[in-house]
This record gives structure tokens, C-alpha cells and sequence, in this order.
């Protein structure tokens, strides 16, 4: 909600040079929030890997510039993050997160689970290899764990990467997710030695708007560092102009002028002078 105290506040900080960078919101509508709706605040956006809109971001005409906002690795309190260890063979694969998985590590021959569909003592004191689909992932882990196996990978049956949930059921055995590639190259491997755990971190990947804001506010202390004589004004007017148009062309309610980009503001402000 709005504020006039907020908002004289802002503009207050920003008619003394402060550039004020604020988060859109997460919630994926047309909503307008505060402060990032004041005319004297940067509202940011959020983008995937692939430069498109992020679902999560609202959007409307205040939305000014783009950044980074999904699967961002982000610190959190010492030992407060996970993270998915996953080796077979002596081969180090990427572990998705299985979500409800117990913090543990477990060393086994790797043996097939099929889809995970049914016990099958054949995998007793082993690591499964579960493929993807038909059942929910807390039935295929439950499985495997009451077929005696020790720790279960649940592979992609579509391209790419995918993280899973066990919801409320509660399992002992270890469990992460792997594509689809490295599902079908870990299979080409069974009988061989695999690692599949859950490790406490320091750091952990989150979405939001507010992942976003840090690589806009970022990018304008770099920039800035190289031009200190620009006004704030004129370096969010350099920030925009530089930035990589995306979606529909020109500015947009999900992009606004696009994604931010440092060595573009950098190599304009050289050229043009700030703010142009």
C-alpha cells in the first residue's frame, strides 16, 4: 500500500543522489507495490536463465528494469541450506533436490527400480535408479526404501533438470533427482559403486523479485563507480537506455526496458555521456 510518508521519503533520497532499486513483487499479477511503485524508485522484475519473464513477477507500466530472479544461489544462516550429492561410477552428477529428503548419505551398488512402482527385494541394501512418472515421487522413494534400498534417484523422463517433493511422507533413505541425460547414462552403469546423499549448506537457490533487485542495484554501483559525477537520475536513465530489450519492443509491463546490463551502461555513458 501506498504511503505519503514512504514516498516523500524516497523522493527525498532521491532528489540528494540516491538511486532507490526496489523488488516488483511475487505474486504474478498486475498489482503495484510499495516502494517500488513511487516514481522516485527503480521497480524490478524478475527473469529465468533463458531471459524470459519469470511467472511470479508482477507486472504493470511501473516495472522498469529486469534482472536475475530465478534459481538464485543465495546465502542463507550457516547450515541452514541443502544441497544434493549424487556419484556413480567415480562420476559426479548434478543432484536435483528432493524436497522432504532426509539430511543423509548413502554408498551402494547402483541397481534399476524401473519406474518404482512395486517392491522388489532385487534392490535390497542398493541405490535405485527410479525412473520419472506414473506415480507420485514419495510412493516411488517409500518403495524402494521398503525394498531394502538404501538411497533413490529419480531420473527425468522429459529434457532436463526438475526438482521433486516427497510432501508429508517421511522416508529414511536419502533421495534426488537427475535429468533425463544423466538418468540414461547412469544406467548404462549399474552394478557400479553410487553416492546419493543430502548435505547441510551455507547457501541455497530461491525465486522472487528480490533475487532480481541485487543484480539491478549491483550492476549501478559498478557503472556508477566508473562515472561518479552522475546524478542519480541520470544514471537510471543510463541503466535504462542500455538495457537488453526484451518481450515486446520498447518497454513492457514484464521487462520494462529489459534486462540490466553493465558493460552496455558502461561503454554508453563512455560514448554519450551520463544520461544519454
Amino acid at each position: 500500500r501506498a504511503s505519503k510518508t514512504e514516498q516523500r521519503a524516497f523522493d527525498s533520497l532521491y532528489s540528494k543522489g540516491v538511486l532507490n532499486v526496489a523488488a516488483a513483487g511475487n505474486d504474478g499479477n498486475t498489482v503495484i507495490s510499495y516502494p517500488a511503485g513511487y516514481s522516485s524508485v527503480v521497480m524490478v522484475g524478475a527473469v529465468d536463465e533463458n531471459k524470459a519473464w519469470a511467472p511470479f513477477s508482477q507486472y504493470n507500466s511501473k516495472v522498469e528494469l529486469a534482472g536475475p530472479g530465478v534459481g538464485v544461489l543465495s546465502t542463507v544462516p550457516m547450515g541452514g541450506g541443502t544441497e544434493g550429492v549424487l556419484t556413480v561410477g567415480g562420476v559426479n552428477y548434478t543432484a536435483g533436490s528432493m524436497e522432504g529428503s532426509p539430511v543423509a548419505t548413502a554408498t551402494a551398488a547402483l541397481a534399476d527400480f524401473g519406474l518404482g512402482d512395486a517392491i522388489n527385494t532385487n534392490v535390497s541394501g542398493k541405490v535405485c535408479l527410479i525412473q520419472r512418472g506414473n506415480i507420485d515421487f514419495a510412493v516411488k522413494v517409500s518403495n524402494c526404501e521398503k525394498s531394502g534400498g538404501v538411497g533413490a534417484i529419480v531420473y527425468n523422463n522429459v529434457a532436463g533438470s526438475f526438482g521433486g517433493t516427497l510432501g508429508t511422507t517421511v522416508t529414511k533413505i536419502p533421495s534426488v533427482t537427475a535429468s533425463d541425460t544423466d538418468g540414461a547414462a547412469m544406467k548404462g552403469q549399474l552394478g557400479q559403486s553410487a553416492t546419493v546423499g543430502v548435505k547441510k549448506t551455507n547457501y541455497a537457490y530461491y525465486d522472487g523479485t528480490s533475487m532480481a533487485t541485487p543484480h539491478v542495484s549491483a550492476v549501478a554501483a559498478l557503472v556508477w563507480s566508473y562515472f561518479p559525477t552522475c546524478t542519480s537520475a541520470q544514471m537510471r536513465a543510463s541503466l535504462t537506455k542500455s538495457a537488453q530489450d526484451l518481450g515486446t519492443a520498447g518497454r513492457d509491463t514484464k521487462y520494462g526496458y529489459g534486462l540490466v546490463q553493465a558493460k552496455a551502461a558502461y561503454d554508453r555513458i563512455k560514448a554519450l555521456g551520463c544520461g544519454n
